[in-house]
């Protein structure tokens, strides 16, 4: 049985990430909660999920982030079967976006 991910700690770890407001406070923050690899690894799923949307392949996607296959298929997973997260913030940010 895996664990939840829903509890008191994880409420107030969503708060904390809700509560900040611009770019810079939010590497103050991921800095001090994580480390540069974990940061890094955070980094390249969300470019992963940004190039699968886009209907890039495994290997334009692979060439271009340095990910896994193991990590693309992890992603194109969560894209797929997950709970639409990527999508929604994805979304969210090409229609925020000016370009």
């Amino acid at each position: 049985m895996s664990k939840p991910i829903r509890t008191p700690e994880a409420d107030d770890f969503c708060d904390a990430v809700l509560s900040l407001r611009s770019r810079d406070e939010c590497y103050r923050f991921f800095q001090d909660v994580c480390t540069v690899n974990e940061i890094a690894s955070l980094s390249q799923r969300f470019a992963v999920a940004k190039m699968l949307m886009q209907k890039k392949t495994y290997l334009e996607i692979a060439q271009k982030t340095g990910a896994s296959t193991a990590t693309i298929s992890r992603v194109n997973r969560a894209l797929v079967y997950g709970n639409d997260g990527y999508s929604m913030v994805l979304e969210r940010i090409s229609t925020s976006d000016p370009d």
